[in-house]
């Protein structure tokens, strides 16, 4: 009787499994278990085991004559599985782990880095916009070589050691067969070829870093964050790629008397206990100059007050946010005599006599301090 494992058993399928089951447990196990990935001793025997078990039942033929007379139908007529080849399992292995034809990726030109450039402005420059010069550095084509490296009325010669490639190829044995290790060329570090005499503005880099003047047009309505992306503005590409994009990134100042709330402006404004319970009429700031502002008898601390499109420009969209008013009723900390005696006849009419605090003397509030 035979010891082997049920292949079902071993991919872990029913016996009624499909096709593409049998092959995604294959890939999933094959993954788990692959020597150069799984260090463990009996990994390689279990990867043998996985490949066995795949051989017989991704086959049509194979598959039929098991099911119906078990591993004893399939070993002989087919051979032993045990040195199988590489042979049908290349395209699940390079799928699994990058093995397979290569492209000349390494020659194909390649997009340019991206900048960033970190730009403060003030709290209006933010709500109403400007523009900005601003001073980048940054890499650029050799202007004297035109990018090739070489000193001008040279060339650069084609790399011996990978033919003009830019990669070497190794070949590796394992269990399953041979494998091609494909690497970067050391000798010319996958361009592909050598320059023998570089350029003396770039020393053979191909590139210079300069300082370039950009102007930057920042829209009104923007906030901490926000990012401006001006296209091409960042470093070349090689062999032919697309410059990058350089990103300026906005910080916005506080202001000394408004803050920002989305698209509104938040303001918060003093008046004293006379302004709150008689009303009155008060000059108010905001960015587009002084406005009259209405405050109604009888006005509470916390009392929010609008005043409509002065506030901040939609982005995307016509119109401005508004101002926000906060009044808040200021308690004097301080009183002339004629001002007590004025809030003493006050406080008789609103019905509750108020009884004063006498000033404390400098050796009274000593004696205060030590208690």
């Amino acid at each position: 009787m035979s010891t082997k494992r049920d292949y079902y058993e071993v991919l872990g399928v029913g016996r009624s499994a499909s096709q593409d089951e049998i092959k995604k447990a294959y890939r999933r196990l094959a993954r788990q278990y692959h020597p150069d990935v799984n260090k463990s001793p009996d990994a390689e025997a279990k990867f043998k085991g996985i490949n066995e078990a795949y051989e017989v039942l991704s086959d049509q033929e194979k598959r039929a004559t098991y099911d119906r007379f078990g591993h004893s139908g399939v070993q002989g007529r087919w051979g032993d599985f045990s040195d199988f080849g590489f042979g049908g399992f290349s395209d699940i292995f390079g799928d699994l782990f990058g093995f397979g034809p290569r492209t000349g990726s390494r020659r194909a030109p390649r997009r340019g880095a991206d900048l960033r450039y970190d730009l403060t402005i003030s709290f209006e420059e933010a709500v109403f916009g400007c523009e900005k010069e601003l001073e980048i550095p940054r890499y650029e084509t050799c202007r004297r070589c035109h990018g090739s490296g070489a000193e001008p009325g040279t060339s650069p010669i084609r790399c011996p050691q990978c033919n003009g490639t830019g990669e070497v190829r190794r070949t590796q044995q394992s269990i399953l067969g041979s494998f091609i290790n494909v690497s970067t060329c050391p000798g010319c570090r996958g361009e592909g070829e050598i320059v023998t005499t570089p350029c003396t503005e770039c020393r053979g880099q191909k590139r210079v870093r300069v300082t370039r003047t950009i102007s930057v047009k920042v829209p009104a309505g923007v906030d901490n964050g926000t990012q401006i992306r001006l296209a091409g503005e960042g470093e070349p590409g090689t062999r032919g790629g697309p410059p990058g994009n350089l990103y300026v990134v906005l910080s916005v100042k506080r202001h000394r008397y408004f803050r920002r709330q989305d698209n509104n402006i938040v303001l918060e404004l003093a008046i004293n206990v006379a302004q709150a319970a008689l009303g009155d009429q008060v000059m108010v700031p905001t960015l587009d100059g002084d406005e009259i502002l209405v405050i109604p008898a009888g006005t509470q601390t916390g009392k929010v007050f609008r005043v409509r499109g002065k506030g901040v420009p939609y982005l995307r969209r016509n119109g401005r946010g508004d101002q926000l008013v906060m009044v808040q009723v200021a308690i004097p900390t301080e009183l002339s005599d004629e001002q007590k005696e004025l809030f003493k006849d006050l406080a008789k009419t609103l019905g509750k006599e108020v009884i004063p605090q006498e000033e404390k003397g400098f050796f009274e509030k000593m004696v205060d301090f030590f208690k």
